[in-house]
């Protein structure tokens, strides 16, 4: 019985020496660079996680948030064709209380710009931020639960151990090419390609009419409109607007926010119009609100693109009806610095009454459907 009993002792007291080693080895290497800077760091393609990492590490002035309509930016435009030093925070299929919350981290960094493309998606209803269970608050706030969650993570040990292994020389260019293909997050080398397209990517592969055309009908299909309008509701959404964006905006008035409604294809509101049209209601109505609302707040600078029918109108700019290709990226960063697209504060409803005005004219070419 003393034997059985000095075997677990011994059996607990290993387990605990292993966690305790995992933890240090955690604490040490730092993949989310939440202690320090780093030298030898990797970096992943999971935002929600990477940029609890990225505010605390990296320098910059200007936060460009987004959902996976901005996630394909590479810091280094941005910073060139806005004369910023930016650190891109979008986040795939984000909603606009997780996006408030990682901004708020990082005003309280330093940010003293932050560029917003808002997609009306992101204000339908969803779990308050602290009870969202895909961001976790703690480790962006560096509470104790939020640290302990960190450095007692087995897969944070294991994308630690993966760095060390890759900082010894004979070995990093080798396990470099195979981090892809490795089960392991942290296998960029560099910031600037975080959800970025590969530079030598065939653009028309992916971004093509066709593939426009196919999206449309595939959510114009009976079988498939409901889903249309999922998710959205007006009073919900002015609710989240209002709470998460204006409640943000106007906490920090020293703060310039450069916001921007991103350039759909034309397809995307002609596919409600056709298949829900009380979903383009809605829309229509939140945009209203938006930019009635926005242009009257004093450290905004609201800009339109959705009405810009050269760029919404060639379907070659999309791989479905909404996501547009990196050569719209960098319209969208021209027109930023220009302020071509800029909302009038005179008259904010212009570039609204534009798109419906284009929307109610789009003919579908039936030719070109699947």
């Amino acid at each position: 019985m003393r034997g059985s009993f000095t075997s677990l002792k011994r059996l607990l007291l290993a387990s605990g020496m292993c966690l305790l080693g995992a933890a240090v080895l955690t604490y040490v290497v730092d993949p989310l660079q939440l202690f320090r800077p780093s030298r030898l760091a990797f970096y992943s393609d999971d935002t929600r996680v990477q940029n609890a990492g990225l505010i605390r590490s990296q320098p910059f002035d200007t936060a460009f948030m987004g959902t996976s309509l901005a996630i394909h930016f590479r810091q280094s435009d941005i910073d060139r064709a806005l004369g910023v030093r930016s650190l891109k925070l979008a986040m795939t299929g984000s909603n606009s209380r997780q996006q408030a919350f990682v901004l708020e981290q990082a005003i309280d960094r330093g940010a003293r710009g932050v560029i917003w493309a808002m997609d009306d998606f992101s204000f339908v209803d969803a779990a308050d931020i602290e009870a969202d269970p895909y961001l976790s608050v703690d480790l962006y706030r560096g509470t104790a639960k939020g640290i302990a969650s960190y450095v007692f993570s087995a897969a944070m040990a294991k994308e630690s151990l993966f760095t060390v292994m890759r900082s010894i020389p004979p070995l990093r260019e080798p396990l470099t090419r195979a981090a892809p293909y490795l089960p392991v997050k942290f296998a960029l080398e560099d910031v600037d390609d975080i959800y970025a397209l590969p530079r030598n990517f065939e653009i028309a592969l992916t971004y093509n009419a066709q593939k426009t055309f196919a999206a449309f009908a595939y959510i114009t299909n009976p079988v498939r409109s409901r889903f249309l309008g999922e998710g959205y509701g007006y009073d919900a959404m002015i609710r989240h607007f209002e709470h998460d964006a204006v409640g943000l905006i106007t906490r920090h008035p020293d703060v310039t926010f450069d916001i921007y409604l991103p350039p759909y294809s034309i397809l995307q509101f002609v596919a409600m119009r056709d298949a829900s049209p009380e979903t383009l209601k809605i829309v229509t109505d939140l945009t209203a609100h938006i930019a009635q609302r926005l242009t009257r707040l004093p450290n905004v600078r609201l800009h339109d693109f959705r009405a810009v029918k050269a760029v919404t109108h060639d379907l070659d700019n999309y791989s479905d009806v909404i996501h547009h290709s990196p050569m719209v990226d960098a319209m969208v960063l021209k027109w930023l610095a220009s302020g071509e697209y800029r909302v009038d504060p005179k008259a904010p409803l212009a570039s609204l009454n534009e798109l419906k005005a284009q929307v109610e004219a789009y003919r579908v070419p039936r030719s070109n459907l699947p």
